[in-house]
C-alpha cells in the first residue's frame, strides 16, 4: 500500500468520470424539493485567486450536501465578461477584447474543473455573448417603456486615461481606482435607471431578508438613506428667484443665519453677476468644479459670499447666500440652510467665516445658550425659543407643527427624502452591452425595435491611443436607419455599466439557451429565489442593491413571481497572507494552480474550508496546507488497510446489542454524523465539521489498532469507514470518490443519501455502583462506564440523593473504587 495517494491521477480520473456521466447536469424539474445554490460569478481575468477558491469551495460544499440530502440542486457558473480590463489589455497587447476574454474564460473554466466543483456546465453563460446581452438590451427597453430609463445632462467623475465615467465608489483619494489618474468633473448626457422610484420598497423589504447578515442590511439601509423632513422655500431678495432646501430639522428654521448653494448651482453665477464678488466667486466655482464629489465632501469646508441675500419666510430675516464646496448640486436641491447653533458642520463653517449664530432650541436641562459663549453646536432635544409662535414647544413636536404651518402658508411641505440617487448606467467604453437607442434628427430618441435585437457589438475595431471608445469612430456601427421614418440616424455609442449585466444573470441560468425570451417564467418561478447566495461583502451596495431593484421591476412587469432575488446570503471573508490581503503589489500572492499541482485540489479545498469560519478572514498558512494534505493521506492509509474487510462486511444490525469498544465506535460514528450535519446545515461551520471528521478518523484508527482483527466487528468498522467517507465527500470529493469505490461500492459517493444518526447509538455504557456512607450501603446508582476515580467522585457528589445523605455532615475522606463502589467517610 502506498503511503501517499496519487492525487493527480485520482483527481483527473474522477473529473473525467463526472463529465462523461453528466453527474452534475440538472434537469429543469424534479419531484424532489428544489434548492438553488449560487456563488457570484467571476470576471474572466485569466487566473483564479485564493478568494475565488474559497468562494467556490464554500458553494460546492453546500450544493453537494443539499444534493445528498435529497434536494434538486441548481448550481451553475458563468462569466461577468464585459469590462474595462479587456480593453486595457487590447490597447496594451494588441489583442482584441473578445479574443482576450474568451481565452481567459477557457483557462479559468479549466481551473474550476480542476477544483472538482459540481457545476452544471451546460447552463454556463457569458455576459459578452450576443445571446446574453441581447436580452440585456431587451430588458433596457422594458425599463424605457415603463419610464424607468431616461437620459439627462449630469455632472460626472471622468477618468481622462480610461476615457470613461466612474462611479463615486471607483474614485479613491481623487484618483481612478484602476489607473490612478486624477479624476476630473465633466458635464455629459448620460443614461439613468430610476432606482429611486423603488427606494421605499428596497428599504421596506429589507425586513424580508432574514437570511442576510445584519451588516449588509444596515449598509443598504444607510445607502438608501431615508429621511423625513420638510422642503422649504426662501425668496431671493430683490428677485423673483427662489431657493428650495430640504431639512430634517424644520424645528430649527428660525435659527437660519446663512444659505449655502452648490458651487455649480445656476443661481451662483446669476446672482453674483455684476457684483463686486463676481470674480472671486468665478474663481472659487472653477476651482471647486475640478474636484471629485468625494474630495468636496471630505476636505475642509470652504465657501464664498456671492453678494446676494435671501429672506427667511418664517421670520423675515435677511440671510447671506454663499457658494460652498461641500454642497452638491445633484444631491437634494443643491442648497442647504445654515443653522450653526444646532448643526456641528454649520457651526464650524459659521465660526470660520464669522457668520451669525442664533440659538433656537433650549436644552432640556434649562441651560441658556449664548451664541458668543458656545464652543460647539447643541444638537440634542429641547424646547423651541426665539421661534415666534412656536416658543415653548418641545422641539420633536415642533417639527410636525412647523411643517403644518409651512403648508398652510404655502412656503413649504412635508417630504420624505432619500440619499439614494438614480443609477447612472452610461459608460463611454467599447467592451460592454450597446445601449439599444437610435437618434434621428426628425424623430428624436428612438428605441431599437425588439425584433432588431441584438444590437451587435462590432469585433473588428481599432483602438486609439487616447483610449476613446472605438465605437464613435466606427461608421458601420454609428450610421443606421431610423426605425420610425426610415431616414438616416445614428446609434448610441455609450455601452451599459457592467453591473447591468450582473443584475439579472441568476435568472438567465434557469433557461440559459432560450432564444425566444430572457428566461422562461415557469422555470424561473420554479427555481427562484436563490436559496443560498455566496460572495464578497464588497458587493453589499452596488451589485446586491441593483439585483434587488431589477427583481422588483421584473415582478412589476409580470416576468417573475418573486420580489427578492436572494433568500439567504453568505459573505465570506478575505484570504490574507502575513496579515494583509493577497496582492501582486505586496508580493504575498499564493497561486491556486501551484497548490493544486503540489498537493491536489482536495487539499486546497480542505485547508481553505478548515482554516476559519467562512464569514471571517482566513490567514494563509503553508503549514496548514501541509497538515490538510497529511490528514488526507492518513485517511487514505486507514481505508486501504481495511478496505477488503469493509467491502465484505454484512450490513449492520442497529438492533444488535453492541457493548464495550464496539458500542463506543458506533457512538463516535453517529456523533460525527449528528455534528457534521448540524455544522453544515445552515450554520456553515465547515471548520468544526472537518474537525469532527478528523476526530472520527482518530477513533477508527484506535478501534482498528486496539482490537484484533478476529475480535473486531466488521459491520461496526464498515459503518464507521463508510460514514466517514460520505461525511468527507462534500469537502474532498475526489479522494472520497476513490475510497468509496475501493470499499466495494459501484455508484458515486455523491449520489448517496446523506446520513441520519441513530439516537440510540449515542447513549454511552453505564455501570451500577454502590454508594456507602462510613462503610454502610446507603444507595445504588448508574453512572457512565470507564470513569477515572476523580471523575467518578465528581459525578457521584453531584447527585442530589448523595447530597441529602451527607447534608449537615463534614466529609473526612472519599474512597472511590472505579466501576464498583464509593465510600464517603463523614463525621
Amino acid at each position: 500500500m502506498k503511503e501517499q495517494y496519487d492525487f493527480k491521477e485520482i483527481e483527473a480520473k474522477w473529473q473525467q468520470y463526472w463529465e462523461k456521466q453528466n453527474i452534475y447536469q440538472v434537469p429543469d424539474y424534479s419531484d424532489r424539493p428544489k434548492y438553488y445554490c449560487l456563488e457570484m460569478f467571476p470576471y474572466p481575468s485569466g487566473k483564479l485567486h485564493m478568494g475565488h477558491v474559497r468562494n467556490y469551495s464554500i458553494g460546492d460544499v453546500v450544493a453537494r450536501f443539499k444534493n445528498m440530502q435529497g434536494y434538486h440542486v441548481l448550481h451553475p457558473m458563468g462569466w461577468d465578461a464585459f469590462g474595462l480590463p479587456a480593453e486595457n489589455a487590447a490597447i496594451k497587447n494588441g489583442i482584441p477584447p473578445a479574443t482576450w476574454t474568451w481565452d481567459n474564460i477557457a483557462h479559468m473554466r479549466s481551473q474550476l474543473k480542476q477544483l472538482g466543483l459540481s457545476y452544471d456546465w451546460q447552463r454556463e453563460v457569458a455576459t459578452c455573448h450576443p445571446e446574453y446581452y441581447k436580452w440585456g438590451q431587451w430588458l433596457f427597453l422594458q425599463l424605457y417603456k415603463r419610464g424607468l430609463c431616461y437620459k439627462k445632462h449630469a455632472r460626472v467623475n471622468w477618468c481622462p486615461d480610461c476615457a470613461t465615467v466612474l462611479a463615486n465608489e471607483q474614485v479613491v483619494e481623487g484618483g481612478c481606482e484602476r489607473c490612478g489618474a486624477t479624476v476630473e468633473q465633466r458635464e455629459l448626457d448620460q443614461w439613468f435607471f430610476r432606482i429611486t422610484d423603488y427606494a421605499q420598497r428596497l428599504l421596506d423589504d429589507l425586513k424580508l431578508l432574514e437570511g442576510w447578515p445584519d451588516k449588509v442590511k444596515i449598509m443598504q439601509e444607510n445607502w438608501i438613506g431615508r429621511s423625513e423632513g420638510a422642503e422649504l422655500t426662501f425668496k431671493v431678495e430683490g428677485s423673483d428667484d427662489e431657493i428650495t432646501v430640504f431639512t430634517t430639522r424644520p424645528d430649527t428654521v428660525y435659527g437660519v443665519t446663512y444659505m449655502v448653494l452648490a458651487a455649480e448651482h445656476p443661481l451662483v453665477a446669476k446672482l453674483s453677476a455684476g457684483k463686486p464678488q463676481e470674480a472671486q466667486v468665478a474663481e472659487f466655482v472653477n476651482r471647486v468644479g475640478k474636484l471629485t464629489e468625494l474630495a468636496r465632501t471630505s476636505n475642509e469646508k470652504e465657501g464664498v459670499f456671492i453678494g446676494a441675500y435671501c429672506i427667511n419666510p418664517f421670520n423675515g430675516d435677511k440671510v447671506p447666500i454663499l457658494a460652498a464646496n461641500y454642497v452638491l448640486y445633484h444631491y437634494g436641491t443643491g442648497a442647504v440652510m445654515g443653522v450653526p447653533a444646532h448643526d456641528e458642520r454649520d457651526f464650524e463653517f459659521a465660526r470660520k467665516y464669522n457668520l451669525p449664530i442664533k440659538p433656537v432650541i433650549k436644552p432640556v436641562n434649562g441651560e441658556e445658550l449664548v451664541a458668543e459663549n458656545m464652543t460647539e453646536a447643541y444638537t440634542g432635544p429641547g424646547v423651541m425659543v426665539n421661534s415666534g409662535p412656536f416658543d415653548g414647544t418641545p422641539n420633536q413636536q415642533g417639527i410636525k407643527k412647523v411643517i403644518e404651518y409651512a403648508e398652510q402658508k404655502g412656503i413649504g411641505r412635508g417630504l420624505v427624502n432619500f440619499r439614494l440617487r438614480d443609477w447612472l448606467i452610461s459608460r463611454q467604453r467599447y467592451w460592454g452591452t450597446p445601449i439599444p437607442i437610435i437618434y434621428c434628427d426628425k424623430c428624436g430618441v428612438v428605441p431599437v425595435p425588439e425584433d432588431q435585437l441584438p444590437v451587435l457589438l462590432p469585433t473588428d475595431v481599432a483602438f486609439k491611443p487616447t483610449g476613446e471608445s472605438p465605437l464613435k469612430g466606427d461608421p458601420e456601427f454609428v450610421h443606421t436607419t431610423c426605425p420610425q421614418c426610415g431616414g438616416p440616424a445614428q446609434r448610441e455609442t455609450d455601452t451599459m455599466d457592467t453591473f447591468v449585466d450582473s443584475s439579472w444573470y441568476y435568472l438567465r441560468y434557469t433557461s440559459p439557451r432560450d432564444t425566444e425570451q430572457a428566461w422562461d417564467k415557469q422555470k424561473a418561478n420554479h427555481w427562484m429565489s436563490v436559496d443560498q447566495y455566496i460572495g464578497g461583502v464588497e458587493h453589499a451596495i452596488l451589485h446586491l442593491l441593483y439585483s434587488r431593484f431589477f427583481t422588483k421591476v421584473f415582478y412589476d412587469l409580470g416576468l417573475v413571481d418573486v420580489q427578492e432575488p436572494f433568500k439567504n446570503l453568505l459573505t465570506q471573508g478575505m484570504v490574507l497572507k502575513d496579515g494583509a490581503k493577497m496582492s501582486k503589489s505586496k508580493g504575498n500572492v499564493v497561486s491556486p494552480e501551484e497548490i493544486v499541482d503540489r498537493y491536489g485540489a482536495d487539499t486546497a479545498r480542505l485547508f481553505i474550508l478548515f482554516a476559519a469560519p467562512p464569514e471571517r478572514d482566513l490567514e494563509w498558512s503553508d503549514r496548514g496546507v501541509e497538515g490538510s494534505h497529511r490528514f488526507l493521506n492518513r485517511v487514505w492509509r486507514l481505508v486501504y488497510s481495511v478496505k477488503d474487510e469493509v467491502a465484505a462486511a454484512p450490513a449492520i444490525d442497529p438492533k444488535a446489542n453492541f457493548v464495550g469498544v464496539h458500542k463506543e465506535m458506533r457512538r463516535l460514528t453517529h456523533y460525527a454524523i449528528k455534528k457534521v450535519t448540524e455544522d453544515v446545515s445552515g450554520r456553515f461551520n465547515f471548520n468544526t465539521a472537518i474537525s469532527t471528521i478528523m476526530e472520527l478518523v482518530n477513533g477508527i484508527y484506535t478501534y482498528r489498532d486496539k482490537v484484533a482483527a478476529v475480535e473486531r466487528n466488521s459491520s461496526v468498522l464498515a459503518e464507521a469507514i463508510n460514514s466517514m467517507i460520505i461525511l468527507l465527500a462534500p469537502f474532498a470529493p475526489h479522494i472520497s470518490e476513490e475510497l468509496w469505490a475501493a470499499t466495494g461500492h459501484k455508484e458515486s459517493v455523491h449520489k448517496q443519501p446523506w446520513l441520519v444518526y441513530d439516537p440510540a447509538a449515542l447513549v454511552e455504557d453505564e455501570v451500577e455502583i454502590v454508594v456507602q456512607i462510613n462503610g454502610k450501603v446507603r444507595d445504588r446508582m448508574n453512572i457512565p462506564a470507564g470513569l477515572s476515580a476523580a471523575e467518578m467522585q465528581q459525578v457521584v457528589l453531584a447527585k442530589d440523593s448523595v447530597q441529602q445523605l451527607i447534608s449537615g455532615k463534614q466529609v473526612v475522606k472519599i474512597i472511590p473504587v472505579p466501576g464498583k463502589l464509593i465510600n464517603i467517610v463523614v463525621k
